[in-house]
């Protein structure tokens, strides 16, 4: 018993510290791994991007601005309000209005197709937005017809 207790042989201060130091380490990556694989289903985004606009002058308020988009984004998104150069326009109004085709949510990398009846005159340059139903500007784009 006596030799039990009088054995010095242990780990060195230093060689302890960086076993604690090494632990300490591991454990936190472990830990933040375990974060970021969580938080990923929480950054959705809502975007479109406008890959094309063409227009169509007609008579005194029957042009249209056909406007190609695809959802850039990681999740479905509703286009709820469409900006003219700061004007908005009213939803499946015959003049001055706007459509979506199909009037459903866009789906996460899928195309839709926005037309817009407003006055189109040739040289003139005109820049769309498009809003979510919450505000946020989610696509825009400027051409000249």
């Amino acid at each position: 018993m006596r030799k039990l207790l009088k054995s010095k042989k242990a780990l060195s201060p230093v060689v302890a510290a960086i076993i604690l130091i090494a632990v300490t380490v591991a454990v936190s990556i472990a830990v933040a791994a375990w974060m970021g694989s969580l938080t990923i289903g929480f950054m959705e985004t809502s975007e479109l991007t406008i890959t094309e606009m063409t227009f169509t002058e007609g008579a005194a308020d029957a042009g249209q601005i056909v406007v190609d988009v695809t959802n850039s984004g990681t999740s479905a998104v509703t286009v709820s309000m469409v900006k003219v150069n700061g004007a908005t326009m009213t939803e499946a109004a015959a003049s001055n209005g706007w459509a979506i085709v199909p009037d459903t949510p866009i789906a996460a990398g899928a195309d839709a197709v926005l037309t817009i009846t407003t006055v189109v005159a040739n040289g003139n340059k005109y820049s769309v937005s498009l809003f979510a139903h919450d505000g946020t500007l989610i696509g825009s784009y400027t051409d000249t017809a």
